[in-house]
């Protein structure tokens, strides 16, 4: 399954019961026009709960298909995000594009505005490099923190609808920062430009939706030239661009190419910040459980200390589970970073946080949890990877 169940009560609305209702329905169709007719009443029923603020009875929904049937999730979960992020007025389409970057930093990562040149630079290389030849594009003028973006279906429609306005009336959206939520610090993070792709209804929306396009050519081109752009906005940081997608499909690539990209990062965080080489580090990744396994925890310390000067988190995504080999997938890219020593525990460690500061607890070589910590003539800097 693509995505997690977030929240639930014990009694369905009636309008969740109803929405539940139509997706195991259409899980069970057995002809497209039966689809297209459940189809247009749950995109009915949807906006409806989407204009009326109902968070609730959409996570209702979600949350009773969950395990009882991941088609019918699935098939719910995919009329949700494309309420969101896609818009049909008259003979024009527009989508909520996202377009993540991935960020490691020994100083803050920047969450800003975007000067007018850059947006106009970032357009220019959507449009030869990304989008099909009939899209047009309108940008959000700021790059967006995990903590900034919008929470919930509802509230990513709302936001939606600001994006739409602004394409619809020729224009990028410009975005109030001092409005938006403080952002947290971690030295490895995502950032994410967004803006919205307004095409002719029936027309090709992506660079590879075209004979002579591919996902390839395209993220290489659309790092090497985008990534210019950006490089004066973050400075002091190193940075990879993922493919821009779809809001919500974005969103999940980001999720799954952030653990791997925190786990190098965190490697040449510390090689740069104890100037030592990576065969003088060690890590140790143990599986982290509350009443089922809930994420691998990775401590990272000196080849010749069991203190823990940093940590990442590798949550699961999707249908992950025990079953998953996640220990294999960490200690293989462990290894590749050349550090003298990588650590797999197979004990079940449970899920703590400090009671002070709420920040998770990392395995050390000796099996215990502990808190990840600097020396003290380092303290100030960022206390772990995201």
């Amino acid at each position: 399954m693509k995505r997690r169940r977030r929240y639930a009560r014990p009694r369905l609305s009636r309008d969740a019961e109803r929405l539940s209702w139509l997706a195991l329905a259409l899980a069970d169709s057995g002809s497209r026009l039966e689809d297209a007719w459940l189809e247009s009443e749950m995109g009915t029923l949807i906006e409806k709960l989407l204009r009326g603020d109902d968070e609730d009875a959409l996570n209702q929904a979600l949350d009773r298909l969950h395990d009882s049937n991941p088609r019918a999730y699935d098939d719910l979960a995919d009329l949700i995000e494309a309420a969101c992020e896609i818009s049909q007025e008259g003979d024009t389409s527009r989508l909520i594009l996202a377009m993540p970057v991935l960020a490691w930093s020994r100083y803050a990562i920047p969450a800003r505005a975007l000067p007018n040149a850059t947006l106009d630079a970032l357009r220019a290389q959507l449009a030869g490099h990304v989008l099909a030849a009939d899209a047009k594009v309108h940008l959000a003028n700021f790059l967006f923190s995990p903590d900034q973006l919008p929470q919930g279906y509802c509230d990513t429609r709302s936001f939606a609808d600001a994006l739409f306005a602004s394409a619809a009336a020729g224009r990028d959206l410009m975005v109030e920062g001092g409005s938006l939520p403080e952002s947290q610090t971690f030295v490895s993070d995502v950032r994410y430009l967004l803006a919205v792709v307004q095409i002719p209804a029936g027309r090709p929306v992506f660079r590879w939706n075209e004979p002579d396009g591919n996902r390839e050519t395209a993220l290489e081109a659309w790092r090497q030239q985008a990534g210019a752009n950006l490089q004066p906005l973050l400075t002091g940081c190193a940075y990879e661009l993922l493919l821009p997608d779809a809001y919500f499909s974005a969103w999940r690539r980001a999720d799954r190419e952030t653990r791997p990209f925190a786990l190098r990062a965190a490697v040449e965080y510390l090689k740069s910040l104890f100037n030592v080489p990576a065969n003088r580090l060690r890590a140790v990744a143990a599986p982290y459980y509350d009443r089922w396994l809930e994420e691998w925890r990775i401590g990272f310390t000196g080849i010749d200390s069991d203190d823990v000067v940093h940590g990442v988190t590798w949550p699961l995504l999707g249908g992950e589970d025990e079953t998953a080999d996640l220990a294999g997938s960490i200690e293989a890219l462990l290894k590749e970073t050349g550090l003298g020593e990588v650590r797999i525990l197979d004990t079940r460690m449970p899920l703590e946080y400090c009671d002070d500061c709420g920040a998770p607890l990392f395995p050390n070589p000796d099996g215990e949890s502990v808190h990840a910590e600097l020396p003290e003539e380092m303290q100030g800097t960022p206390a772990h990877l995201h």
